[in-house]
């Protein structure tokens, strides 16, 4: 009877055959966290005032935005 072929294990520096995720439990979690800060930002953009150029319309909520995608670059480069 004809064996079946599996494809090539992939060993890694220390010779271990175990598979390891790219990303830990830590990176999802703060992954999660940089899109609730992002999501926060969008919000305080949205508002409810009348008034298009207030101060947290124009700064504050943008800058919440970009902090949240600085921590989810963060959140995926952190090994």
């Amino acid at each position: 009877m004809a064996e079946k072929k599996t494809g090539p294990v992939l060993k890694d520096v220390k010779g271990k055959n175990e598979s390891e995720l790219v990303f830990t439990t830590q990176n999802y979690k703060l992954l999660l966290i940089s899109i609730a800060v992002v999501v926060v930002g969008f919000v305080l953009m949205m508002g409810t005032t009348g008034d298009i150029y207030d101060f947290r319309r124009t700064l504050l909520a943008p800058v919440v935005v970009l902090a949240g995608f600085v921590f989810g670059i963060y959140a995926i480069l952190k090994k």
